[in-house]
């Protein structure tokens, strides 16, 4: 039975088996690759996407389980201020967590146009980033609004993970 999926607003028509992930679902049938998957366990956020605006971890998620839902990937963000945004703050080294973080900073302003620094901490928690841009990143999503304080310092202590909030 085909699968139907909503994706950056396009829809598609899938054969993919039962335990098909939307992160393997989006990269190797839909070819798009800009969602990445790191760990592959749903701990470091690089594989986030939107699920009806939420974010998701796309690595843990079964495909035939979003099936009718609209799904939003980065490529579906290229038009977003945050991409931007995070080009000017200098909110990337290595790249490769790039994509989740933008999709939940996505989540985040839509939620919450000007975010607290304890918002920005609590909410963007799921998404590591092994090179230590976090005061950047945070930056990137203020700056967003015209709002940057100065960066360096604002993440002392930014959390690693979605158990230390």
């Amino acid at each position: 039975m085909p699968l139907e999926l909503t994706v950056n607003g396009d829809r598609y028509e899938l054969d993919v088996p039962v335990l098909t992930t939307l992160a393997e679902a989006l990269r190797e049938d839909l070819g798009l690759t800009g969602t990445k998957v790191a760990c592959g366990e749903g701990h470091c956020g690089a594989c986030t996407v939107l699920l009806d605006g939420a974010p998701t971890l796309s690595c843990i998620t079964l495909a035939r389980a979003v099936g009718g839902r609209e799904v939003t990937t980065i490529e579906g963000l290229r038009d977003h201020p945050l991409v931007d945004a995070f080009v000017r703050a200098d909110a990337l080294q290595c790249g490769f967590c790039t994509p989740g973080q933008i999709v939940s900073a996505a989540a985040l302003v839509e939620r919450i146009p000007s975010p607290s620094h304890e918002e920005i901490r609590h909410e963007m928690s799921g998404n590591l980033c092994r090179c230590g841009a976090y005061p950047k990143i945070e930056e990137a999503i203020r700056s967003r609004h015209g709002s940057a304080r100065g960066g360096q310092a604002a993440l002392a202590g930014f959390p690693r993970g979605r158990d230390e909030r």
